[in-house]
């Protein structure tokens, strides 16, 4: 998932909300630091990451202050150490410490999101499959953890409820049934995809039958997942999901499946510790 306009307004909105959240109407804490003070800052990770989330840190303080400049010594994707440098800035001091937490806000919580996608690339990297990410994600940070996702190694699933059909169990009991779904899919859009999410193998044959394009194991244990490989003999392609993280992830697995989708990847990462300290 590259930076595209989508994102770029996306961005501008996250910003906005965001600061006006935290400063409401005037942060008087930095009423303390006279007007004139310019100052110089470095910002710092405490512990191993994947760096991701330099537009939104950037569009803090291009909203706040157009004085301050930011100067990147890494870029995202980049894999740190502790203590790294990670950018320098210079600007109002007032500024500089009204934008701090905003801004590292989102750029501990980016870089968190990337960092368990890269820990979940590098576990499956033998085994061909594609891990996917989920709609489980932090409100209001959809397209922004997607980034993260991507910058960290895995790939996108659905963006959201409008660029391809997944069928579920609600939706099969609504409309009556597997083929019945699948079918009225079709009619609505047929150029989307359509997978279908299966509990069972006597559903697992209903949408190979209807020739689903993606049909997901919905918590199969080993022996149920090598019978529906098995099974599989068209050009549907297998996603498994359901209770899967780094813990349990492995090459034995997922050998011979197309798409591992896990929300651990946003919901479950865990926040870098960066710094920001005045020089």
């Amino acid at each position: 998932m590259l930076i595209d306009k989508k994102l770029i307004k996306d961005i501008k909105i996250n910003v906005a909300r965001s600061l006006s959240e935290d400063i409401g109407d005037g942060d008087i804490t930095a009423q303390l630091i006279p007007k004139n003070v310019v100052s110089d800052a470095l910002v710092v990770t405490r512990e191993k990451a994947i760096l991701c989330g330099q537009a939104w840190f950037d569009e803090v303080f291009n909203q706040l202050d157009q004085r301050v400049t930011v100067k990147w010594l890494v870029q995202d994707g980049a894999r740190l150490e502790p203590d790294q440098h990670i950018c320098t800035l210079n600007g109002p001091a007032r500024s500089l410490l009204t934008g701090e937490r905003v801004a590292l806000n989102f750029l501990q919580t980016l870089s968190g999101t990337a960092t368990t996608a890269r820990e979940y690339a590098t576990l499956a990297s033998e085994s061909g499959v594609e891990i996917l990410d989920t709609r489980k994600t932090i409100p209001g940070l959809r397209l922004a953890q997607k980034y993260a996702v991507f910058t960290g190694g895995c790939k996108n699933h659905r963006l959201g409820l409008y660029d391809a059909f997944l069928i579920k169990e609600n939706h099969i009991t609504a409309c009556g049934g597997i083929k019945s779904a699948i079918l009225k899919a079709k009619e609505i859009s047929p150029d989307k995809p359509i997978e279908v999410e299966v509990e069972s193998l006597s559903e697992l044959t209903e949408a190979l039958d209807a020739q689903v394009d993606i049909v997901m194991l919905d918590n199969f244990d080993k022996k149920m997942m090598q019978r529906a490989i098995a099974m599989n003999t068209g050009d549907t392609k297998i996603e498994i999901s359901g209770n899967i993280d780094k813990n349990n992830l492995s090459k034995q697995v997922i050998m011979n499946v197309d798409y591992l989708s896990s929300g651990s990847l946003t919901k479950n990462c865990q926040a870098i510790d960066f710094s920001m300290r005045l020089l």
